[in-house]
């Protein structure tokens, strides 16, 4: 059976500034999606990471379904209206259009959609991340689909080492979509040298060799690019399908042990370690730090099993604890070096104000 798993998430309003969305306006945005339970839609699920709320849907209607799309928009006005009824912070905060154009993408929601052929036990896991950027799954992804420290399958499962195929999004070039395909193992240091540039480059899907069966699809907006100014971080979503002939569930998780270096934190404009969070979970110090929920399912004739949180085990908290402990070391340095972003990705222009200031005061 064919089903579409379409995940789509945004910022519409918060309690306290980025904290998290009242449990009103998420209320609000399920109320407005329940009524196409059984109709569009075979099922559905709404969370929250920080700020952001995360609608996913299964359907029988393909990627890019514009009823679909109709009503995630719609679903995410009535949450907006009920931010803004209830005064929260950045109420309608993504919705960067007056009125739905047949799409999402483009609008300012995060969305990731796949098609798949339904196997007999169908697991997957959705990542949800705040107060960060697309290319934040980068390392995470090579490292369990290219990388047997993580991922021992392709040592060990005939199928898994056969390899697969990334396909690199150059999020840089906003004319139209630009991408390649590169293929492990053969081009595995070739993919590291895209990837390590996470503003640049982003892995938008990633498929099997052996079956040619997708395995992810996550989202690659860049909100700068949209509205041509600051509106929030991108917060993107990624969707990873696991066991059988694609990683297991626990080779999937394992690098989000590292607790790596990304885009975000406060004004979305410095560096910090990626947080592995409850689902749920707000966000408190210096807005962040960046944070990733990962909501484990099944889904079975295009019915979603109750979440599992991936993330809600005591060796988590072990890795939260040295994620806060990195958090801590790299904002000690402050506004220096590393610590903030590059002028090119600094989410606010002040410090680009300033130096238009100072360009006359400089001589030779």
């Amino acid at each position: 059976m064919k089903t579409t798993l379409s995940v789509i998430k945004a910022d519409i309003g918060s309690i306290a500034g980025h904290i998290r969305p009242s449990q009103a306006l998420v209320e609000s945005v399920k109320d407005c999606i329940e009524s196409e339970l059984g109709k569009l839609i075979t099922d559905y699920y709404i969370g929250n990471t920080g700020d952001d709320v995360a609608i996913l849907f299964a359907h029988q209607h393909g990627e890019g379904c514009q009823e679909l799309h109709q009503l995630a928009w719609n679903a995410f006005i009535c949450g907006t209206e009920k931010a803004k009824e209830q005064g929260l912070y950045g109420a309608g905060q993504d919705l960067l259009a007056d009125a739905f154009s047949g799409n999402v993408k483009g609008l300012g929601p995060a969305v990731a959609e796949m098609e798949i052929e339904e196997r007999k036990a169908e697991p997957f896991l959705l990542f949800t991340a705040d107060k960060t950027d697309p290319g934040a799954y980068n390392l995470p992804l090579y490292l369990s689909f290219a990388d047997p420290m993580h991922c021992s399958g392709l040592l060990l499962s005939s199928k898994i080492k056969q390899g697969f195929k990334f396909v690199i999004l150059d999020v840089e070039h906003t004319e139209e979509d630009r991408m390649i395909e590169l293929y492990t193992p053969e081009d595995t240091y070739d993919i590291a040298a895209l990837l390590r540039d996470n503003q640049r480059f982003v892995v938008q899907a990633i498929y099997s060799r052996a079956t040619g069966a997708q395995a992810t699809a996550a989202s690659t907006t860049r909100l700068h690019n949209i509205a041509g100014t600051y509106t929030g971080k991108d917060d993107p979503v990624l969707m990873v399908r696991c066991q059988g002939d694609f990683p297991a569930t626990g080779e999937i998780l394992s690098p989000y042990s590292i607790g790596h270096y990304v885009a975000g934190f406060m004004r979305g404009s410095h560096t910090g370690p990626l947080m592995p969070a409850k689902m749920g979970c707000s966000i408190s110090y210096f807005d962040g730090p960046p944070v990733v929920s990962a909501v484990g399912f099944c889904v079975h004739n295009g019915k979603l099993t109750e979440p599992v949180d991936c993330f809600d085990h005591p060796y988590w908290d072990h890795v939260r604890d040295k994620v806060s402990q990195k958090s801590v070391y790299m904002r000690e340095q402050g506004f220096s070096g590393p610590a903030m972003l590059h002028y090119s990705e600094l989410e606010y222009g002040g410090i680009v104000d300033i130096l238009k200031k100072l360009e006359d005061r400089f001589s030779c």
